[in-house]
């Protein structure tokens, strides 16, 4: 395998390309293929949030995005002739206090135009045919689109290749969940007469939800529930005339769309498989889990599930850790997926009651429950992923002499030192007690002497240990079971 890639990818979305990019710049080869002949044109996926900023960040590119994207400072859910509730970004803990607004297909160019500038560029029209794990490699089968095959030797195989996942049918796996009884619109074009224009807006009809996201300048997307569906049954796409029919009737009087980009009806699928990983086989993004697009998560987690999987894949990879390290991915990853997939249901749900007093009594909730500052704020966090962490995973140890701040398995609020985000844990405490262990474990560990406290902060921004001076000893030993 001396000349084969150490990681092949199929698949090159966002989740894809983000991988991609994370073990290039932590210094694995990759290859990565995509049976398409050219990135979406689409915008799809519509939004990166603040988690998912803070890791493009402590990687060092999360400017490329903002450079591409517009800040959305809001939220606000009305009836059309009253506001239910307001949620202000704002709130958010995280130094991107917002969402970013930022069409897939601008997505997909900058990552793929970052991969390409390491030297990486994306197998177009090529499959994934056939692989199957040997225990200390993985042959696959690649085919061209002119029938050429060739067949490979590589450390590990990540499946992102979407809902209809060949990797994870390779495995075996189930995709266990169901399609969603309804039938949902969707328009992306240019609008007039819908204001503030960096806020998201969620009408709330007697008929069903209409909703409003910013894209760029006057363009925005549009998102309508239909009503019930059969099983099996299809819907045609919209025409621009239907849409302004239902903008009319839904939204708030003088909402205009013309010039429309893409016009779609669509199902919503919610599916999940219980497991992300079986040998050297992994799956992330879609091809493990797509839900609802309610809160605009589905991305950001596929993406997250990169950043988790790309710096234990190049640890182990380049003999600083165990093997068993990538245990904990998909006992992580799954865990985020199960709450992003309850997340988005719940809130499709209460999007879409048909009846009308409980219509009436889910506004009065909503409108009572949004009084309270905190609620807001928890919203808001909730929305950009801020509260996501590990309690349950293998890599959280319990906590120690620790008094205040983040405790093990939470998220730290704090942009990670300097050339470290990604490529070691930061042992961050007194002097002394954080470069002893550098010495010990030089492989996993940068020191960063600072304060009294005693904190193992994972690559990906993750708290692994917490404790103080007296916990040295527990630190040591948090790091020798990871060591190889």
């Amino acid at each position: 395998m001396a000349n084969e890639p150490q990681v092949l990818i199929a698949g090159a979305g966002p989740v894809g390309l983000t991988l991609a990019n994370e073990l290039v710049r932590l210094g694995i080869s990759v290859r990565i293929v995509d049976k398409a002949a050219q990135r979406t044109d689409k915008s799809k996926a519509l939004v990166l949030w603040s988690r998912t900023l803070e890791l493009f960040d402590d990687a060092g590119y999360a400017d490329a995005f903002l450079s591409a994207g517009m800040p959305a400072r809001g939220a606000r859910i009305s009836t059309g002739r009253e506001i239910v509730a307001e949620v202000s970004f704002d709130l958010i803990d995280s130094r991107f206090a917002y969402a970013l607004m930022i069409a897939q297909s601008e997505t997909e160019r900058v990552l793929e135009e970052r991969l390409a500038a390491s030297g990486v560029t994306v197998e177009r029209t090529v499959d994934l045919t056939r692989f199957s794990d040997k225990g200390a490699s993985v042959e696959a089968t690649l085919t061209k689109a002119g029938g050429e095959s060739e067949t490979l030797d590589v450390g590990w195989l990540v499946g992102c290749d979407g809902a209809h996942s060949a990797v994870r049918h390779g495995l075996g796996f189930a995709f266990e969940g169901s399609t969603l009884q309804s039938h949902w619109a969707l328009a992306d074009g240019h609008i007039a007469g819908i204001a503030p224009a960096d806020h998201l807006h969620i009408f709330w009809h007697r008929d069903g939800i209409l909703a409003f996201f910013p894209i760029a300048g006057d363009r925005w997307r549009v998102i309508a529930d239909l009503g019930p569906a059969k099983d099996g049954e299809t819907h045609p796409d919209p025409t621009l005339e239907q849409i302004n029919g239902l903008m009319a009737r839904r939204g708030s009087p003088g909402i205009v769309m013309s010039d429309p980009v893409w016009l779609a009806a669509f199902r919503i699928n919610e599916r999940k498989v219980k497991d992300y990983a079986k040998g050297r086989v992994f799956l992330a993004g879609d091809a493990a889990h797509i839900h609802s697009p309610a809160g605009g998560q589905g991305m950001n987690t596929g993406m997250q599930d990169a950043f988790n999987l790309a710096w234990k894949l190049a640890l182990v990879i380049g003999g600083a850790a165990r093997p068993s390290l990538l245990d904990s991915y998909s006992r992580e990853r799954s865990a985020v997926g199960d709450r992003v997939l309850r997340n988005a249901g719940l809130m499709t749900e209460a999007a879409t009651l048909r009846n009308p007093l409980l219509q009436d009594v889910r506004n009065a909730i909503l409108r009572f429950a949004a009084g309270f500052p905190q609620v807001r704020h928890k919203v808001a966090d909730q929305l950009a992923e801020m509260d996501i962490g590990y309690p349950d995973s293998p890599l959280t140890a319990r906590n120690g002499d620790v008094a205040q701040g983040p405790k093990a398995g939470e998220r730290w609020p704090h942009r990670l030192p300097e050339r470290t985000g990604g490529r070691k844990f930061t042992a961050l405490g007194p002097a002394e007690i954080v470069k002893t262990l550098a010495q010990k474990f030089p492989g996993l560990v940068m020191a960063v002497p600072e304060g009294d406290s005693l904190r193992l902060i994972r690559p990906d921004g993750y708290v692994g240990f917490a404790g103080g001076p007296r916990d040295a000893a527990r630190a040591e030993a948090y790091l020798a079971a990871l060591a190889p």
